[in-house]
C-alpha cells in the first residue's frame, strides 16, 4: 500500500484539520487542530493549503513509514523527529525516500505536535472534515499501529523556505487574555479570575483545559446556586462549575451548557493553551 505506515502511535496521535462549520444547528461542533496556527504552518512548509489534514500527536512517540516518496514537516510541541534514527529539524521540511521511518521522542515542552504531509492525509471527509472530534465520537478513529494513511495529490506550489524560524515553546507561566461576560455578574468576585495564578489539571484534554487554583487566593464565588438555562458556548469559554475551579473551553468542547461563563479567552490565545501541559502555570489578564 502507498502512504505513510502508522508503526507506534504514543499516547494518543489523532487526524486533525481546521474543523467542520456550518453544523452547529444539527448539535455538531467544529474540533479540529487544538493548535490551529502549528498545523497551519506545517501545511504551508510543505506546500499546502492551510485547512488539510494531518495528524496531531500528543506529547510524541508517533513512528511512522513511508510507503512512497513524501515530504513531511513537524510543527507545534517540538518533538525531536529522527529519519532512520538521524536526527532532522523540527518546524523544517522533510524529504523521505519509500520505506524510511520517522520517529519522534517526548516533547520537553509544550503538549501536541503536529505531522503534515505534502498532498495532505486523504481519508474520507465527515461533514466536510476529516477531524476527530473525540467528544462526539464523528471523524477517523484515533490512529493505531498498521494503519495506512494515504497522501493525496501533490500540490502545484511549494514552500518558499525550508525552515521555519518559531519562537521556543517553554514551560514558562502563560500570559492568557480574557473578555468578562456574558455571565460574570453572576459571580461576587469575578475580578479574582485575573489574580494570581493557576495550573493546568491532569483532568484537562481535547475538550477542555480545567484549572487548579495555585496558592491561597480564592476561587470563583457565584451570586446564587441556581442554575441558567442551558445556552450556547463558544470556544475559548470560562465555564465555572459549582466547585469554583474554571474550565476553558478548547477544540471538541460541547456547544451548548449550563453553567455560568464568566469570561472568554482570546481567539489569538487559544492555540497556546492547547499546547499547556499538565501542571504548568497560567495567569488571566484582562484583554
Amino acid at each position: 500500500m502507498s502512504g505513510l505506515e502508522i508503526l507506534d502511535t504514543g499516547p494518543l496521535s489523532l487526524i486533525q484539520d481546521l474543523g467542520r462549520t456550518g453544523h452547529l444547528r444539527s448539535g455538531v461542533g467544529v474540533s479540529g487542530a487544538a493548535d490551529r496556527r502549528s498545523l497551519k504552518l506545517g501545511n504551508r512548509l510543505v506546500g499546502n493549503d492551510e485547512g488539510a489534514a494531518g495528524v496531531e500527536v500528543l506529547l510524541g512517540g508517533l513512528s511512522i513509514r513511508a510507503q512512497q516518496q513524501a515530504t513531511i514537516a513537524f510543527t507545534g510541541a517540538p518533538a525531536q523527529a529522527y529519519r532512520d534514527g538521524i536526527p532532522v529539524g523540527h518546524s523544517s521540511v522533510i524529504d523521505l525516500r519509500a520505506g524510511q521511518t520517522v520517529r519522534l521522542d517526548y516533547a520537553p515542552s509544550g503538549l501536541r505536535t503536529y505531522l503534515t504531509v505534502r498532498g495532505g492525509i486523504v481519508v474520507p471527509e465527515i461533514l466536510g472534515s476529516r477531524s476527530t472530534d473525540t467528544m462526539s465520537g464523528i471523524g477517523p478513529a484515533p490512529l493505531e499501529p498498521g494503519v495506512f494513511l494515504p497522501i493525496g495529490p501533490s500540490p502545484t506550489t511549494f514552500s518558499a523556505v525550508d525552515l521555519a524560524p518559531v519562537p521556543p515553546m517553554a514551560n514558562e507561566t502563560l500570559a492568557i487574555r480574557v473578555v468578562f461576560g456574558p455571565r460574570a455578574d453572576r459571580f461576587t468576585n469575578p475580578e479574582t479570575l485575573l489574580q494570581g495564578r493557576w495550573a493546568i489539571s491532569t483532568d484537562s484534554d481535547r475538550i477542555g483545559a480545567r484549572v487548579d487554583r495555585v496558592g491561597a487566593d480564592e476561587l470563583l464565588r457565584r451570586t446564587d446556586d441556581t442554575e441558567l438555562p442551558t445556552e450556547g458556548v463558544a470556544l475559548g469559554s470560562i465555564q465555572v462549575p459549582p466547585s469554583g475551579q474554571p474550565v476553558v473551553f478548547l477544540a471538541d468542547h460541547p456547544i451548548t451548557g449550563g453553567y455560568p461563563v464568566v469570561g472568554v479567552v482570546e481567539d489569538a490565545d487559544i492555540d497556546r493553551l492547547g499546547q499547556a501541559r499538565p501542571g504548568q502555570h497560567i495567569q488571566f489578564v484582562g484583554a
